[in-house]
């Protein structure tokens, strides 16, 4: 039987993630998607990893062959104590390529199987998870671009971040035109400015 991690941070997991998770099922009879787990960038992330792994699972129990689980460590480790094939990755663009190639490189140094690329399909190929996370703090609706138990933990998680109109209970109404685009960082969900 073969296996392949797919590995990523999720944070969300987008339709494009899921797309390129069943194509993979294709070429290999287990897919696990590999939600990374590393706690010193724990703070950097929206969604923390057990909530993604929840939304993985439930986002992708439709997919038979289709695995979720948690990648606590290096992914060479992973991938060896798996018996995993492959290291499955999405690319999206040649910048995608040029961020991927190296670590699939020193993945190969490691110790871990070979990765295989996978093109975006046309109609995801724009859908990165930071761009989802910048729409969505706008109040915008994202549901076009994720899962459905995705967009509503966002819309739940974003409404809870504080200097948000659903948290201090106060309407804001559209952002004004000319306001800088901002996205979310940090553990307590601060906007950071972009330049």
């Amino acid at each position: 039987m073969s296996l392949a991690v797919y590995p990523g941070s999720f944070d969300p997991l987008t339709l494009g993630h899921v797309d390129i998770a069943a194509r993979a099922t294709t070429l290999f009879d287990v897919v696990v998607i590999g939600i990374a787990h590393n706690a010193a960038k724990a703070e950097r992330h929206l969604l923390d990893v057990h909530e993604r792994l929840r939304l993985a699972r439930d986002s992708t129990s439709h997919l038979p062959g289709v695995e979720v689980d948690i990648v606590p460590g290096l992914l060479a480790d992973y991938c060896s104590r798996r018996g995993a094939s492959a290291i499955i990755k999405g690319l999206r663009n040649g910048s995608d390529l040029d961020t991927e190639l190296p670590m699939a490189l020193l993945n190969r140094d490691l110790g871990a199987p070979e990765t295989v690329f996978l093109p975006a399909s046309a109609a995801y190929a724009h859908i990165s998870s930071s761009l989802v996370k910048d729409v969505a703090g706008y109040g915008r609706d994202v549901s076009a671009l994720v899962p459905p138990a995705v967009a509503h933990a966002l819309e739940v998680r974003l409404a809870q971040a504080p200097g948000s109109a659903a948290h201090d209970g106060v309407d804001s109404g559209p952002v004004p035109p000319g306001t800088p685009p901002s996205r979310f960082v940090g553990a307590d969900h601060t906007r950071e400015d972009l330049p």
